[in-house]
Protein backbone atom coordinates (compact mmCIF):
# COMPACT_ATOMS: atom_id res chain seq x y z
CA UNK A 1 0.00 0.00 0.00
CA UNK A 2 1.55 3.24 -0.68
CA UNK A 3 2.46 5.56 1.99
CA UNK A 4 0.06 8.40 2.95
CA UNK A 5 1.71 11.92 2.38
CA UNK A 6 -0.08 14.43 5.10
CA UNK A 7 0.10 18.30 4.88
CA UNK A 8 2.86 19.88 6.23
CA UNK A 9 3.38 20.57 9.92
CA UNK A 10 1.57 24.41 10.86
CA UNK A 11 -0.18 24.27 7.55
CA UNK A 12 -3.66 23.07 7.67
CA UNK A 13 -6.35 22.13 5.49
CA UNK A 14 -9.95 24.65 5.60
CA UNK A 15 -12.67 21.34 5.24
CA UNK A 16 -16.55 22.27 3.65
CA UNK A 17 -17.49 22.14 7.40
CA UNK A 18 -15.37 25.11 8.46
CA UNK A 19 -15.40 27.07 5.46
CA UNK A 20 -18.60 28.80 5.37
CA UNK A 21 -17.33 30.34 8.38
CA UNK A 22 -14.47 31.49 6.35
CA UNK A 23 -16.59 32.94 4.14
CA UNK A 24 -18.60 34.68 6.83
CA UNK A 25 -15.71 36.50 8.16
CA UNK A 26 -14.48 37.38 4.90
CA UNK A 27 -18.10 38.91 3.07
CA UNK A 28 -18.29 40.93 6.69
CA UNK A 29 -14.96 42.41 6.34
CA UNK A 30 -15.13 43.41 2.62
CA UNK A 31 -18.50 45.17 3.09
CA UNK A 32 -16.41 46.83 6.56
CA UNK A 33 -13.99 48.38 3.70
CA UNK A 34 -16.58 49.09 0.96
CA UNK A 35 -18.32 51.20 3.54
CA UNK A 36 -15.63 52.73 4.37
CA UNK A 37 -14.71 53.72 0.73
CA UNK A 38 -11.33 50.87 0.98
CA UNK A 39 -10.10 50.00 -2.09
CA UNK A 40 -8.62 46.10 -2.49
CA UNK A 41 -5.27 45.35 -3.44
CA UNK A 42 -3.69 41.99 -4.57
CA UNK A 43 0.02 41.11 -4.19
CA UNK A 44 1.83 38.32 -5.16
CA UNK A 45 2.71 35.42 -2.53
CA UNK A 46 6.20 35.19 -3.96
CA UNK A 47 8.59 38.28 -2.96
CA UNK A 48 12.37 39.30 -3.36
CA UNK A 49 13.48 37.92 0.04
CA UNK A 50 15.56 41.62 -0.03
CA UNK A 51 12.12 43.49 0.07
CA UNK A 52 11.42 42.15 3.63
CA UNK A 53 15.58 42.11 4.74
CA UNK A 54 15.29 45.90 4.41
CA UNK A 55 12.10 46.66 5.63
CA UNK A 56 11.41 44.28 8.44
CA UNK A 57 14.79 44.61 9.58
CA UNK A 58 17.66 41.97 9.03
CA UNK A 59 18.00 41.38 12.96
CA UNK A 60 14.55 40.55 13.94
CA UNK A 61 13.35 37.47 14.03
CA UNK A 62 10.92 37.19 11.41
CA UNK A 63 13.93 37.42 9.00
CA UNK A 64 16.76 35.53 11.04
CA UNK A 65 14.28 32.28 11.92
CA UNK A 66 11.01 32.55 10.31
CA UNK A 67 11.11 33.48 6.48
CA UNK A 68 10.52 30.76 3.51
CA UNK A 69 13.30 31.75 1.21
CA UNK A 70 15.17 29.64 -1.29
CA UNK A 71 16.49 30.39 -4.55
CA UNK A 72 15.66 30.07 -7.71
CA UNK A 73 16.73 29.00 -11.27
CA UNK A 74 17.79 31.93 -11.88
CA UNK A 75 19.70 32.48 -8.77
CA UNK A 76 18.15 34.84 -7.25
CA UNK A 77 16.48 34.85 -3.72
CA UNK A 78 13.15 34.49 -3.14
CA UNK A 79 10.98 34.37 -0.01
CA UNK A 80 6.93 33.35 1.05
CA UNK A 81 5.54 36.93 2.18
CA UNK A 82 5.96 36.54 6.27
CA UNK A 83 3.59 39.98 6.31
CA UNK A 84 1.89 42.06 3.57
CA UNK A 85 2.70 45.72 4.36
CA UNK A 86 6.26 45.74 2.33
CA UNK A 87 4.39 43.80 -0.42
CA UNK A 88 1.50 46.40 -0.42
CA UNK A 89 4.10 49.46 -0.40
CA UNK A 90 6.27 47.54 -3.09
CA UNK A 91 3.14 47.23 -5.35
CA UNK A 92 2.09 50.85 -4.58
CA UNK A 93 5.50 52.48 -5.62
CA UNK A 94 5.91 50.35 -8.47
CA UNK A 95 2.87 50.64 -10.11
CA UNK A 96 2.34 54.32 -9.61
CA UNK A 97 -0.31 54.05 -7.26
CA UNK A 98 1.67 56.17 -4.57
CA UNK A 99 2.74 58.79 -6.65
CA UNK A 100 -0.93 59.85 -7.64
CA UNK A 101 -2.06 62.82 -5.72
CA UNK A 102 -4.41 62.26 -2.94
CA UNK A 103 -4.45 59.72 0.22
CA UNK A 104 -4.93 55.89 -0.74
CA UNK A 105 -6.95 53.44 1.21
CA UNK A 106 -6.11 49.60 0.38
CA UNK A 107 -7.04 46.80 2.13
CA UNK A 108 -6.00 42.90 1.24
CA UNK A 109 -6.49 39.19 1.94
CA UNK A 110 -4.78 36.51 2.00
CA UNK A 111 -1.87 33.99 3.34
CA UNK A 112 0.95 34.46 4.98
CA UNK A 113 4.04 32.16 5.77
CA UNK A 114 6.45 31.81 8.63
CA UNK A 115 8.55 29.06 10.02
CA UNK A 116 7.27 29.54 13.68
CA UNK A 117 6.73 26.59 16.10
CA UNK A 118 2.84 25.67 15.60
CA UNK A 119 0.38 26.43 18.49
CA UNK A 120 -3.05 27.21 18.42
CA UNK A 121 -3.69 30.36 16.55
CA UNK A 122 -0.51 30.53 15.47
CA UNK A 123 0.52 28.60 12.41
CA UNK A 124 3.14 28.44 9.52
CA UNK A 125 0.87 29.30 7.03
CA UNK A 126 -2.08 31.88 8.53
CA UNK A 127 -3.88 34.29 7.19
CA UNK A 128 -4.57 38.08 7.20
CA UNK A 129 -6.74 40.90 6.28
CA UNK A 130 -4.48 43.77 5.55
CA UNK A 131 -5.34 47.71 5.65
CA UNK A 132 -2.83 49.85 4.52
CA UNK A 133 -3.04 53.96 4.27
CA UNK A 134 -1.03 56.47 2.39
CA UNK A 135 -0.44 60.41 2.51
CA UNK A 136 -2.96 61.17 5.33
CA UNK A 137 -0.35 62.50 8.30
CA UNK A 138 -1.62 63.21 11.82
CA UNK A 139 -3.99 61.33 14.06
CA UNK A 140 -7.40 61.50 12.60
CA UNK A 141 -6.52 58.47 10.06
CA UNK A 142 -5.20 56.36 12.78
CA UNK A 143 -8.64 57.28 14.89
CA UNK A 144 -10.44 56.61 11.65
CA UNK A 145 -8.41 52.56 11.82
CA UNK A 146 -9.44 52.32 15.17
CA UNK A 147 -12.96 52.77 15.39
CA UNK A 148 -13.15 50.76 11.86
CA UNK A 149 -11.50 47.95 14.28
CA UNK A 150 -14.17 48.42 16.99
CA UNK A 151 -17.23 48.49 14.19
CA UNK A 152 -15.56 44.82 12.95
CA UNK A 153 -16.02 43.25 16.25
CA UNK A 154 -19.25 44.85 16.89
CA UNK A 155 -20.68 43.38 13.27
CA UNK A 156 -18.44 39.65 14.44
CA UNK A 157 -20.46 39.57 17.31
CA UNK A 158 -16.54 39.50 19.01
CA UNK A 159 -16.91 40.80 22.70
CA UNK A 160 -14.32 41.51 25.18
CA UNK A 161 -10.94 42.49 23.18
CA UNK A 162 -9.05 44.95 24.90
CA UNK A 163 -7.41 48.05 22.80
CA UNK A 164 -3.86 48.84 23.82
CA UNK A 165 -2.16 52.05 22.40
CA UNK A 166 1.81 53.43 22.55
CA UNK A 167 3.73 55.74 20.72
CA UNK A 168 7.19 54.93 19.83
CA UNK A 169 7.85 58.31 19.00
CA UNK A 170 9.93 59.23 15.40
CA UNK A 171 12.79 57.69 14.39
CA UNK A 172 14.91 59.97 15.64
CA UNK A 173 13.63 60.06 19.30
CA UNK A 174 13.28 56.20 19.58
CA UNK A 175 17.48 56.29 18.80
CA UNK A 176 17.96 58.47 21.84
CA UNK A 177 15.76 56.26 23.78
CA UNK A 178 17.81 53.08 22.13
CA UNK A 179 21.03 54.04 23.70
CA UNK A 180 19.23 54.62 27.20
CA UNK A 181 17.89 51.10 27.05
CA UNK A 182 21.01 49.67 25.77
CA UNK A 183 22.82 50.98 28.42
CA UNK A 184 20.16 50.45 31.09
CA UNK A 185 20.26 47.11 30.36
CA UNK A 186 23.70 46.51 29.90
CA UNK A 187 23.88 46.96 34.05
CA UNK A 188 21.63 43.84 34.24
CA UNK A 189 23.22 42.05 31.70
CA UNK A 190 23.51 38.57 33.97
CA UNK A 191 19.47 38.89 34.77
CA UNK A 192 18.44 38.79 31.16
CA UNK A 193 18.00 35.38 29.25
CA UNK A 194 20.24 34.57 26.18
CA UNK A 195 17.28 35.65 24.02
CA UNK A 196 16.91 39.10 25.64
CA UNK A 197 21.12 39.01 25.45
CA UNK A 198 21.05 38.54 21.73
CA UNK A 199 18.35 41.21 21.10
CA UNK A 200 20.59 44.09 23.55
CA UNK A 201 22.82 44.13 20.36
CA UNK A 202 19.69 43.82 17.68
CA UNK A 203 16.73 45.29 18.33
CA UNK A 204 16.40 46.06 22.12
CA UNK A 205 13.20 47.55 22.37
CA UNK A 206 12.17 44.25 21.78
CA UNK A 207 13.16 43.40 25.43
CA UNK A 208 10.58 45.10 26.57
CA UNK A 209 7.90 42.55 25.06
CA UNK A 210 8.96 39.55 26.71
CA UNK A 211 7.24 37.31 28.88
CA UNK A 212 9.88 35.92 30.91
CA UNK A 213 8.13 36.28 34.37
CA UNK A 214 12.15 36.26 36.23
CA UNK A 215 13.29 39.72 34.00
CA UNK A 216 9.64 41.15 34.67
CA UNK A 217 11.12 43.26 37.60
CA UNK A 218 13.99 44.65 35.25
CA UNK A 219 12.20 45.03 32.36
CA UNK A 220 9.91 47.33 34.88
CA UNK A 221 12.47 49.28 35.94
CA UNK A 222 13.74 50.48 32.56
CA UNK A 223 13.64 53.88 31.31
CA UNK A 224 10.29 54.58 29.34
CA UNK A 225 10.06 55.94 25.89
CA UNK A 226 7.49 58.39 27.17
CA UNK A 227 10.02 59.57 28.94
CA UNK A 228 12.07 60.59 25.15
CA UNK A 229 9.04 61.21 23.33
CA UNK A 230 9.12 64.47 21.13
CA UNK A 231 6.84 66.77 20.69
CA UNK A 232 5.53 66.08 17.60
CA UNK A 233 4.08 62.58 18.92
CA UNK A 234 3.20 63.66 22.05
CA UNK A 235 0.84 66.07 20.44
CA UNK A 236 -0.54 63.31 17.81
CA UNK A 237 -0.73 60.84 20.66
CA UNK A 238 -2.69 63.13 22.93
CA UNK A 239 -5.27 64.26 19.88
CA UNK A 240 -5.65 60.51 19.17
CA UNK A 241 -7.02 59.59 22.62
CA UNK A 242 -9.45 62.66 22.69
CA UNK A 243 -10.38 61.35 19.49
CA UNK A 244 -11.16 58.03 20.69
CA UNK A 245 -12.79 59.45 24.21
CA UNK A 246 -15.17 61.25 22.21
CA UNK A 247 -15.77 57.90 20.03
CA UNK A 248 -16.90 56.19 23.05
CA UNK A 249 -13.88 53.47 22.26
CA UNK A 250 -12.05 52.40 25.46
CA UNK A 251 -8.44 51.62 25.85
CA UNK A 252 -5.42 51.48 27.62
CA UNK A 253 -1.63 53.01 27.27
CA UNK A 254 0.26 50.03 27.40
CA UNK A 255 4.18 52.23 27.77
CA UNK A 256 5.51 48.55 26.76
CA UNK A 257 4.31 47.78 23.40
CA UNK A 258 6.72 47.82 21.04
CA UNK A 259 7.04 45.93 17.89
CA UNK A 260 9.51 43.71 16.48
CA UNK A 261 9.70 45.27 12.77
CA UNK A 262 11.52 47.62 12.06
CA UNK A 263 9.64 50.01 10.17
CA UNK A 264 7.20 51.17 12.85
CA UNK A 265 7.17 54.64 14.33
CA UNK A 266 4.86 56.72 16.31
CA UNK A 267 1.24 55.00 16.83
CA UNK A 268 1.33 50.95 17.41
CA UNK A 269 -1.88 49.29 19.06
CA UNK A 270 -2.78 45.99 19.55
CA UNK A 271 -6.71 44.93 20.04
CA UNK A 272 -5.80 41.90 23.13
CA UNK A 273 -8.13 38.62 23.53
CA UNK A 274 -7.02 35.02 24.82
CA UNK A 275 -6.47 32.84 21.68
CA UNK A 276 -4.51 29.74 23.44
CA UNK A 277 -0.64 31.10 24.16
CA UNK A 278 -1.62 33.78 21.89
CA UNK A 279 -3.55 37.05 23.01
CA UNK A 280 -3.07 39.52 20.16
CA UNK A 281 -5.67 39.77 17.23
CA UNK A 282 -4.95 42.48 15.36
CA UNK A 283 -1.86 44.89 15.20
CA UNK A 284 -0.67 47.84 13.02
CA UNK A 285 0.44 51.25 13.62
CA UNK A 286 2.16 54.02 11.72
CA UNK A 287 5.05 53.69 9.43
CA UNK A 288 5.81 56.85 7.77
CA UNK A 289 8.66 56.17 6.21
CA UNK A 290 8.53 52.61 4.92
CA UNK A 291 7.65 54.09 1.33
CA UNK A 292 10.68 56.63 0.90
CA UNK A 293 12.95 53.60 2.31
CA UNK A 294 11.75 51.97 -0.82
CA UNK A 295 12.84 54.30 -3.20
CA UNK A 296 8.92 55.84 -3.22
CA UNK A 297 8.26 59.43 -2.10
CA UNK A 298 7.88 61.20 1.38
CA UNK A 299 4.54 59.86 2.45
CA UNK A 300 2.75 59.46 5.61
CA UNK A 301 1.42 55.46 6.16
CA UNK A 302 -0.53 53.80 8.73
CA UNK A 303 -2.59 50.52 8.57
CA UNK A 304 -2.71 47.21 10.59
CA UNK A 305 -3.53 43.70 9.71
CA UNK A 306 -5.50 40.56 11.99
CA UNK A 307 -5.20 36.76 11.56
CA UNK A 308 -8.44 35.00 10.18
CA UNK A 309 -7.63 32.33 11.75
CA UNK A 310 -7.47 33.88 15.32
CA UNK A 311 -11.29 35.39 14.64
CA UNK A 312 -12.36 32.38 13.92
CA UNK A 313 -11.34 31.10 17.28
CA UNK A 314 -13.04 33.80 18.73
CA UNK A 315 -16.50 33.38 17.00
CA UNK A 316 -19.47 32.38 19.43
CA UNK A 317 -20.02 28.38 18.86
CA UNK A 318 -23.80 29.13 18.17
CA UNK A 319 -22.89 31.20 15.83
CA UNK A 320 -20.41 29.04 13.94
CA UNK A 321 -23.25 25.87 14.45
CA UNK A 322 -25.29 28.24 12.02
CA UNK A 323 -23.01 28.89 9.21
CA UNK A 324 -22.16 25.21 8.30
CA UNK A 325 -23.50 24.66 5.15
CA UNK A 326 -26.82 22.74 4.50
CA UNK A 327 -29.03 22.56 1.49
CA UNK A 328 -31.80 24.23 1.09
CA UNK A 329 -33.75 21.70 -1.07
CA UNK A 330 -32.40 18.16 -2.24
CA UNK A 331 -34.56 16.66 -5.45
CA UNK A 332 -34.43 12.85 -5.10
CA UNK A 333 -34.97 10.84 -8.40
CA UNK A 334 -36.24 7.47 -8.67
CA UNK A 335 -36.09 5.59 -12.18
CA UNK A 336 -33.24 6.49 -14.96
CA UNK A 337 -35.73 8.84 -16.77
CA UNK A 338 -36.03 10.67 -13.89
CA UNK A 339 -32.56 11.12 -13.28
CA UNK A 340 -32.15 12.67 -16.81
CA UNK A 341 -34.88 14.62 -16.50
CA UNK A 342 -34.06 16.05 -12.69
CA UNK A 343 -30.89 17.30 -14.02
CA UNK A 344 -32.66 19.47 -16.63
CA UNK A 345 -35.37 20.35 -14.36
CA UNK A 346 -32.50 21.28 -11.38
CA UNK A 347 -30.92 23.75 -14.07
CA UNK A 348 -34.26 25.41 -15.00
CA UNK A 349 -34.35 26.39 -11.26
CA UNK A 350 -30.80 27.50 -10.70
CA UNK A 351 -31.89 29.71 -14.04
CA UNK A 352 -34.81 31.38 -11.83
CA UNK A 353 -33.59 31.33 -8.12
CA UNK A 354 -29.51 30.95 -8.18
CA UNK A 355 -29.62 31.51 -4.16
CA UNK A 356 -31.62 28.57 -3.96
CA UNK A 357 -29.12 25.72 -2.38
CA UNK A 358 -29.97 22.61 -4.54
CA UNK A 359 -28.46 19.14 -4.37
CA UNK A 360 -29.43 16.61 -6.64
CA UNK A 361 -28.99 13.02 -5.95
CA UNK A 362 -26.46 11.75 -8.46
CA UNK A 363 -25.60 7.93 -8.75
CA UNK A 364 -27.90 5.50 -7.63
CA UNK A 365 -29.56 4.58 -4.01
CA UNK A 366 -32.87 3.34 -3.58
CA UNK A 367 -35.91 6.16 -2.89
CA UNK A 368 -35.18 5.29 0.80
CA UNK A 369 -31.42 5.91 0.78
CA UNK A 370 -32.81 8.86 -1.00
CA UNK A 371 -34.63 10.54 1.52
CA UNK A 372 -31.73 9.33 4.18
CA UNK A 373 -29.39 11.39 2.44
CA UNK A 374 -31.77 14.40 1.60
CA UNK A 375 -32.53 15.02 5.61
CA UNK A 376 -28.48 14.78 6.28
CA UNK A 377 -28.00 17.44 3.95
CA UNK A 378 -30.11 20.04 6.21
CA UNK A 379 -32.67 20.36 3.58
CA UNK A 380 -35.81 22.14 4.39
CA UNK A 381 -37.86 19.69 1.21
CA UNK A 382 -36.75 16.82 -0.05
CA UNK A 383 -38.60 17.39 -3.87
CA UNK A 384 -39.10 13.86 -5.20
CA UNK A 385 -39.44 13.22 -8.92
CA UNK A 386 -40.27 9.47 -9.50
CA UNK A 387 -42.10 7.98 -12.86
CA UNK A 388 -45.56 8.63 -12.02
CA UNK A 389 -44.98 12.46 -11.29
CA UNK A 390 -42.92 12.53 -14.60
CA UNK A 391 -46.07 11.14 -16.15
CA UNK A 392 -47.89 13.69 -14.97
CA UNK A 393 -45.46 16.83 -15.24
CA UNK A 394 -45.65 17.21 -11.46
CA UNK A 395 -43.41 16.99 -8.27
CA UNK A 396 -43.87 16.02 -5.13
CA UNK A 397 -42.57 18.15 -2.02
CA UNK A 398 -41.89 16.70 1.02
CA UNK A 399 -41.24 18.64 4.26
CA UNK A 400 -38.25 17.54 6.29
CA UNK A 401 -38.27 19.91 8.70
CA UNK A 402 -41.94 21.26 9.34
CA UNK A 403 -45.10 18.82 10.32
CA UNK A 404 -47.05 19.67 7.42
CA UNK A 405 -48.63 17.17 4.79
CA UNK A 406 -46.85 16.51 1.57
CA UNK A 407 -47.78 18.24 -1.58
CA UNK A 408 -47.77 17.40 -5.51
CA UNK A 409 -47.64 20.31 -7.39
CA UNK A 410 -46.97 21.08 -11.33
CA UNK A 411 -43.58 21.23 -12.45
CA UNK A 412 -44.44 25.35 -13.55
CA UNK A 413 -45.52 26.24 -9.76
CA UNK A 414 -41.46 24.67 -8.54
CA UNK A 415 -39.69 27.95 -8.63
CA UNK A 416 -42.89 30.46 -6.99
CA UNK A 417 -43.41 27.49 -4.37
CA UNK A 418 -39.62 27.42 -3.78
CA UNK A 419 -39.56 30.95 -3.70
CA UNK A 420 -42.15 31.72 -1.29
CA UNK A 421 -41.09 28.79 1.16
CA UNK A 422 -37.22 29.55 0.96
CA UNK A 423 -35.76 32.18 -0.87
CA UNK A 424 -37.94 34.41 0.57
CA UNK A 425 -37.04 33.82 4.16
CA UNK A 426 -33.20 33.51 3.29
CA UNK A 427 -30.76 36.26 4.06
CA UNK A 428 -28.00 37.20 1.75
CA UNK A 429 -25.42 34.52 1.59
CA UNK A 430 -21.86 34.60 0.56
Amino acid sequence: MAIMIKAIRGMHDVLPTESAAWRYIERTFRQLMDSYGYGEMRMPVVEKAALFVRTVGEATDIVEKEMYNFVDRNDERLCLRPEGTAGCVRAGIENGLLQRSGPQRVWYCGPMFRRERPQKGRYRQFHQFGVETFGMAGPEIDAELLLLTARLWKMLGINGLELQINSLGTVAARARYRQQLVAYFNGYLEQLDSDSQRRLKTNPLRILDSKNPSMQAVIDGAPKLCDCLDDESEKDFSRLCALLDAAGVAYSVNPRLVRGLDYYEKLVFDWVGTIGAQSTVCAGGRYDGLVSQLGGPVTPAAGFALGIERLLALLDEEKLAALKPVSDAYLVLAGEAAREHGLVLAESVRDTLPELRLRVNCGDGSFKSQLKRADRSGASLALILGEDELAEARITVKYLRQERQQQTIPQTALTALLREEICNHVQERG
